[in-house]
């Protein structure tokens, strides 16, 4: 089965992701890749995370393609009109790449090119809208498009962590409506938050796949408590992370503690590994999946 038929089939989701480098090497990226072949249903290919300039998602995406690996190719509104956006999007399309990530972005100023001008020509919701408008063969303006019509399997982002939580809700139902066929959520690190965030959504029906970064140290953690909105590490992972003499060992076996403590409430993980990639595979073994 391809990614969208395990996505309607009800089956439990694995995926993992990818940060290109800033360069051309692709090697360790696809070495890596080989690590998780068939243990996991597809990976995701982040678009310039955290807004520093890299090799672009849509090339990546497209070699692990070539490699014969599910790739979800992550598009961020933050650096691109809509032209540029419907361009990629056939792009993708005309390359054999259906799994899209369709996201907002972080804003330049918290990259590597603070300088840079952000777009932000449509937000998240709207390049939805548009995504599926060029599946009936029309542009976002109604122009018609020449040939064959692209297809495409849509995803989303949801942040479970966020308080209020009534607005992110709001915001899920839109991107059902506007076409979101999966969510994979922002990094979880408490299943009492998340357990909460499921029991406020039980009308949407569509698969959320709770996201899990592999922490490297207590310094990351505090580091993410504080400059990245919307994730939240309790103080006794901290403290796990801090004591520990053996970090990879100590992030396997919290990721896989709370996978299997989320498994319950979710369709799937998606295992960030935040360059710590030939870790997945001990970290799937570990939470049995």
């Amino acid at each position: 089965m391809i990614f969208k038929e395990k996505i309607q089939s009800g089956k439990f989701i694995i995926t993992s992701e990818s940060g290109p480098d800033k360069g051309i090497e692709v090697k360790k990226l696809l070495d890596e890749a080989e690590l998780i072949r068939a243990k996991v249903d597809a990976i995701n290919v982040t678009d310039l995370q955290s807004s520093v300039m890299r090799l672009g998602s849509l090339a990546v995406s497209y070699l692990l393609k070539q490699k014969g690996f599910e790739s979800i190719y992550q598009l961020t509104c933050r650096d691109r009109n809509r032209l540029a956006l419907q361009s990629d999007l056939l792009s993708a399309a005309a390359l054999g790449l259906e799994n899209i990530l369709i996201t907002t972005g972080d804003h330049p100023i918290k990259g590597d090119h603070p300088q840079a001008k952000p777009v932000f020509d449509l937000d998240s919701v709207q390049l939805l809208q548009v995504a599926r408008k060029l599946e009936t063969g029309q542009d976002m303006n109604g122009n018609k498009l020449a040939g064959i019509f692209p297809k495409f399997c849509l995803g989303a982002v949801v942040n479970p962590n966020s308080e209020p939580l009534e607005p992110q809700i709001m915001k899920m139902e839109k991107k059902i409506a506007a076409g979101a066929e999966f969510f994979q959520t922002q990094a979880i690190f408490d299943e009492k938050i998340f357990d909460n965030f499921i029991s406020k959504i039980k009308h949407i029906k569509i698969p959320v796949i709770a996201g899990i970064v592999l922490l490297k140290s207590s310094a990351m953690a505090n580091f993410m408590n504080k400059n990245v909105a919307g994730i939240f590490v309790p103080d006794n992972l901290i403290k796990e992370m801090q004591e520990s003499k053996d970090k990879a060992a100590t992030s396997i076996e919290i990721a896989s503690s709370l996978i299997k403590k989320l498994k319950p409430y979710c369709q799937g993980v998606h295992i960030m590994p935040i360059g710590w990639n030939k870790l997945v595979p001990a970290v799937l073994e570990a939470s049995g999946l």
